[in-house]
């Protein structure tokens, strides 16, 4: 049983590998960049909107919502970097429903590199709020004493981001290959559809999680409030 797509190589030079996780992530942006230019390409502002451009609106405006539901009263600064991660990593959940299909998530590799991309957007937004000397103070908060703590939380956090979403989908994929063996025609169809729905999950959690991280780097320091975690879903 092969452990991530990582294993399924389809062409290797030296250090250069072309393998199935690099394959379907590929293949995953392709599909976002078409879609989004034919949706876009006849934007109206009109009453009477395409179905696609309807539907379009409803994802923008419920990200938007969620992201300042976390605590960024400024969504349409953030929506770009965090809605990409939302939109990437469901669509690449979601589809598992499709026959030989292993989503590039199911690697660590992927999500590692998730993971990364909100390491560094964290001190990017919080330098660009605050100033550079601003969110180095960050660190030092409520005490001096807590530097090495905090930098170890920054670190740790990333990888946890990592780990949850890589964990998560492997899982998942191991259970729906154990019931293939046991009952090929049940068990697969009802964890297919189970998938559809964690997959959407783990999205959005992935996707909080980071404006979380986000909006704890440009908060004030005057500001009394943690970030919010939306409870409504």
């Amino acid at each position: 049983m092969e452990l991530s797509p990582d294993q399924t190589v389809f062409w290797q030079y030296g250090f250069v590998t072309i393998n199935l996780t690099l394959v379907t992530t590929w293949g995953v942006m392709l599909l976002l960049a078409v879609c989004a230019i034919l949706v876009t390409r006849k934007l109206k502002t009109d009453i009477q909107i395409s179905r696609w451009q309807c539907f379009l609106e409803m994802i923008v405006t419920g990200i938007n919502q969620q992201i300042k539901e976390v605590g960024l009263n400024e969504p349409e600064e953030y929506i770009g970097f965090i809605g990409t991660l939302f939109l990437f990593i469901g669509f690449s959940n979601i589809g598992i429903v499709l026959p030989g299909y292993t989503p590039p998530t199911a690697s660590l590799s992927t999500t590692t590199a998730l993971a990364l991309c909100v390491f560094l957007a964290v001190p990017f937004y919080g330098i660009s709020k605050r100033g550079f000397m601003g969110y180095l103070k960050s660190f030092l908060q409520p005490t001096w004493l807590m530097l090495p703590f905090n930098i170890i939380g920054e670190v740790s956090r990333t990888l946890a981001l990592a780990i949850r979403l890589f964990g998560n989908m492997m899982s998942g994929g191991m259970i729906v290959a154990i019931l293939l063996s046991i009952s090929p025609f049940i068990f697969p169809v009802i964890m297919k559809v189970l998938g559809l729905l964690t997959g959407t999950v783990q999205a959005y959690i992935f996707s909080v999680l980071a404006t979380v991280y986000i909006a704890a780097a440009v908060r004030n320091e005057n500001e009394p409030s943690e970030p919010k975690v939306p409870t409504n879903k």
